[in-house]
């Protein structure tokens, strides 16, 4: 049946109940109250008290009646899109297999539904389409870069390469290297949607990473003179892997020292707050505009900075911090005021067991 005949029929059930209230005032109206005048003691009710008496039997319990029947009916057409509303929510890129749930009664709405899981299956197809390809680039692309390392290699290594060409193959080598590099991201990001990596469950001293995070960060700024600072660093233990919490703490370091101005500053901050470690790192620089910050975890999205081509990056590095972030439970955002500070927040779920030996 469709919505049209439903709500036709309820309205209808809602207008009969009225007609059946009003047919029993007018019988005593009209049947009754005759009757009743009939007989020589009784005297006519004024006017005003008939009309109260009608307003009192029939426009109360009519306007009752239409008010109660027109919440329900209300209800009962809004549950079905409300329903369908909340599933619809849950549906996102990674998890586009699910389906809105069908009602079996073949109205609009069932039909609504049919097509907006086929909409979502061919999305999934899509996407299955697209990961499938970046897997199968991505692995063919290894094998013919690694050639070329070898062979680049081996040119630097031979001593008769004039000195000119030595210095081609180093710039060969270095863009070798940085597609490489564009190539594993792709393939990890690509296995990740996927759900082809597992990540190792060990506790983590995540204190002794971000030491470690501003050891590294102190080498890498010195060219920059950045000066590097570790505000607070609590003793803070997550459960996770580690390696690719390492990973996390790489990119963002590497991107606070990138992203910087020379002699300015990047700060690292860790600290407990309730069952969460929240770890900021915040530099200096140019900073992000507004209108990119929605943007900025998207993959192969940079800012203006990175545009001018000054600056080294694939443009994948915060779109992978984003994965490893959500894959421990965490959030992580990113708030800039450019050219003041810029700031990133990452905060992970403390592990259960809060004593475990230094991480490796």
């Amino acid at each position: 049946m469709t919505i049209r005949n439903r709500l036709a029929l309820w309205i209808g059930g809602i207008l009969l109940a009225s007609l059946v209230v009003l047919s029993g005032v007018i019988h005593y109206e009209w049947v009754e109250q005759q009757r009743l005048l009939k007989d020589p003691r009784n005297q006519p009710m004024p006017a005003w008290e008939e009309v109260g008496e009608i307003i009192l039997f029939y426009g109360l319990p009519t306007t009752v009646l239409l008010l109660v029947g027109t919440w329900w009916l209300l209800g009962q057409s809004l549950a079905p899109i409300t329903s369908l509303t909340r599933a619809a929510e849950r549906i996102h890129i990674h998890n586009l297999h699910e389906r809105l749930p069908m009602r079996g009664t073949g109205d609009e709405l069932d039909r609504l539904t049919v097509v907006f899981n086929s909409m979502v299956a061919r999305l999934e197809e899509s996407f299955t389409h697209i990961r499938e390809f970046t897997l199968g680039a991505s692995h063919e692309l290894k094998t013919p870069l690694t050639v070329m390392r070898l062979e680049i290699e081996t040119a630097l290594r031979d001593p008769a390469t004039p000195p000119a060409q030595r210095e081609v193959f180093a710039d060969q080598l270095e863009q070798v290297a940085h597609v490489a590099k564009i190539v594993d991201s792709l393939t990890l990001l690509a296995k990740a949607d996927a759900g082809q990596l597992t990540l190792a469950q060990a506790p983590v001293r995540l204190d002794d990473l971000v030491r470690d995070s501003v050891a590294d960060a102190q080498l890498l700024a010195g060219p920059g003179q950045i000066t590097v600072e570790l505000e607070a660093c609590d003793e803070a233990v997550v459960q996770g892997d580690c390696h690719r919490l390492r990973q996390l703490l790489l990119n963002l370091t590497d991107n606070a020292i990138k992203y910087n101005a020379p002699r300015g500053f990047v700060k690292f901050a860790l600290r407990r707050d309730g069952g969460l470690a929240e770890l900021r790192i915040a530099n200096g620089g140019p900073g992000i505009a507004r209108e990119h910050l929605t943007r900025i975890f998207d993959r192969f999205f940079r800012g203006d900075p990175a545009h001018s081509g000054t600056i080294e990056g694939s443009g994948l590095g915060l779109s992978i911090a984003q994965w490893i972030v959500r894959a421990h439970g965490g959030e992580i955002h990113l708030a800039s005021q450019p050219g003041i500070v810029t700031t990133v927040t990452v905060r992970l779920p403390l592990a259960v067991a809060p004593d475990v030996a230094k991480t490796p």
